[in-house]
């Protein structure tokens, strides 16, 4: 599958044949490229975390022709997260300009400024080198970057996230990636999208890293890094992006020429207001006097409450008309408190309505409920002609509480694309 969401489609189009011609070599590819098996390493500053961590944080950076980003970057990263969540992460940078001035000099800053972090092993400066002829066009060398950055995070946590430079984080977002890989740990899926832009904010297994790193060099010089990584869950049987609908990223600042050649202008994807399209709510959970399962889904104050819910209860949407819907927000609790949320959950999008209409004939996952709520994407396979007929809220754990269905909001209209910063 190739997911077409705006930026990118036309390059996702044009190397999908090349892809496809390329996938047996990547199926028969040992486990890492001959040039990252050689591959050597400079620690700059910092060790190795004694530990393996949840999750690296990983940022490759080289000399900017007019300013640098770094320190900004790793300043906004570590204010933006408390000592809990840097407990359970470490932050790679792997610096890959050659110029030894500025290297010496970021190096000096880096271990001045975050000294703190540098000796709690929550940050890690390294300089990598290809084994073999080093790479000549702009695209060979971000890939090879980022390529043996992804190589050396590996071993180091079970997850590994992806920035930029150029990126800056939302507060508590160590926390929100936390609690949806809690959610999302015995689910199938290879990348995780925790923004809309094209390169920064995917989540990786690290046990694919090495696979990633691989694929990353397995095509001509001339093939954006940022198609390879959409074009890479696929591979591994995710056939559809899995995106987050509140990004936790944003881009800053302005890419130079060369680097415009290698990033697309990262636009967030804004959507307005939700506009859910007629629809009728059905439920077997208990209904309390007049109130009832149709406040879920309206778009006022209120609500549908519910006691003590067990496994296989649902609350469906069932839409009158089947429609191409681009978002979901299922919110659960109390707006201030949390509270009477649901513990454990799940939110399916159903196809094929039945005539009596009572739901539909087949279901697919969209996402686990995180915290009590769910806001993602939807996605579509490519050319699918198929609409959507049906969203239901599953319980997966009997809860002897209140539960509070506070919202169910859904988007059918495409998003406007706004620059960021």
């Amino acid at each position: 599958m190739i997911q077409s969401w705006g930026k990118g489609e036309e390059e996702g189009r044009q190397i999908s044949s090349e892809i496809k011609n390329h996938l047996q070599a990547f199926k028969d590819m040992q486990k890492t490229s001959p040039g990252l098996q050689r591959a050597k390493y400079k620690l700059l500053a910092g060790a190795p975390p004694h530990e393996k961590k949840l999750l690296t944080v990983g940022i490759s950076s080289a000399l900017h022709p007019h300013e640098s980003h770094l320190l900004d970057a790793l300043r906004a990263l570590f204010q933006a997260s408390s000592g809990p969540e840097l407990g359970c992460v470490v932050v790679l940078v792997s610096l890959s300009d050659s110029d030894p001035e500025w290297l010496s000099q970021t190096v000096a800053n880096i271990s001045d400024l975050f000294q703190t972090h540098i000796e709690a092993r929550q940050l890690l400066v390294v300089r990598g080198q290809l084994g073999g002829p080093p790479p000549e066009a702009l695209y060979s060398v971000q890939k090879a970057d980022h390529a043996l950055l992804m190589n050396f995070a590996a071993n180091l946590s079970e997850y590994f996230l992806m920035l930029d430079d150029q990126v800056r984080c939302m507060p508590k977002f160590i926390s929100t990636i936390y609690w949806t890989l809690s959610a999302w740990k015995e689910l199938p899926w290879v990348t995780l999208e925790f923004s809309s832009l094209s390169f920064a904010g995917k989540v990786f297994r690290s046990s694919d890293l090495p696979r990633l790193a691989s694929f990353l060099l397995v095509f001509p010089k001339d093939t954006p890094t940022h198609v390879l990584l959409s074009e890479f869950p696929p591979l591994l049987a995710q056939s559809t992006p899995i995106r987050f609908g509140s990004s936790v990223f944003y881009h800053v600042g302005n890419r130079s020429g060369l680097e415009s050649a290698c990033f697309p202008a990262d636009k967030e994807k804004v959507f307005g207001e939700p506009d859910n399209p007629t629809a009728s709510v059905r439920t077997d959970m208990v209904m309390l006097s007049n109130n009832i399962p149709q406040y879920a889904y309206t778009l006022n104050k209120e609500s549908f409450a519910t006691l003590n819910p067990v496994r296989g209860n649902y609350l469906t949407v069932i839409l009158e008309e089947p429609r191409k819907v681009t978002r979901v927000e299922v919110l659960t609790g109390s707006d201030k408190e949390g509270k009477h949320q649901l513990r454990r959950g799940q939110v399916e999008l159903g196809f094929g309505p039945l005539e009596d209409l009572q739901g539909c004939a087949r279901y697919t996952l969209l996402g686990p409920v995180v915290e009590g709520r769910l806001d993602q994407m939807v996605s579509y396979e490519e050319d699918s002609l198929e609409a959507l007929g049906c969203i239901r809220l599953l319980v997966l754990e009997a809860q002897e509480s209140w539960l509070l269905i506070r919202q169910i909001k859904v988007w059918t209209t495409e998003y406007d694309e706004e620059e960021e910063g």
